[in-house]
């Protein structure tokens, strides 16, 4: 296949166009995948532009086909993994900020008390509103638990 083929697919340029053997165009493409960080699209035109521009007189070795199949399968299943265990910490996230509605909550440094009264989830943390409107990140140090019985529910800022 010519450098030209994968440049192409890939989107860079090189005034070498030669054409150079099937493992050393596996190895150029192996490398420009690893760089670039291709996603599924990417990968899937990079092998076909190989395919379509390799030299007719040394075709790829069936084996050598295979494992690129065989990797464009890995690359597939890995984002399909990645996808569902998003999806199954956001549903854990959510559930966890949903079970925190009504308890107490005490800020890290003690000096914001209050009921919870509704939980904003961000990719890496949690930001309760207490019924009074105040809002106290969901991190290290809080405290959070059962509404105290002395019937208070205002909030106390210090």
């Amino acid at each position: 296949m010519a450098v030209s083929a994968v440049n192409a697919a890939t989107g860079t340029t090189n005034a070498a166009s030669t054409t150079k053997t099937a493992a050393t165009d596996d190895k150029s493409a192996s490398d420009a995948a690893a760089s670039a960080s291709l996603d599924y699209n990417s990968f899937l035109k990079l092998l076909i532009a190989q395919m379509q521009n390799q030299d007719p007189t040394d075709p790829m070795d069936a084996t050598e086909q295979i494992a690129q199949l065989a990797t464009f399968s890995q690359v597939e299943q890995t984002i399909q993994t990645n996808a569902k265990l998003e999806t199954l910490i956001t549903g854990d996230a959510l559930s966890t900020a949903s079970n925190y509605i009504g308890q107490t909550i005490t800020s890290a440094d003690g000096k914001t008390t209050g009921i919870i009264e509704s939980v904003r989830v961000y990719a890496d943390t949690m930001v309760a509103t207490t019924t009074s409107g105040k809002e106290i990140p969901i991190t290290v140090g809080v405290t959070v638990g059962k509404p105290s019985t002395s019937g208070s529910s205002a909030d106390t800022s210090a």
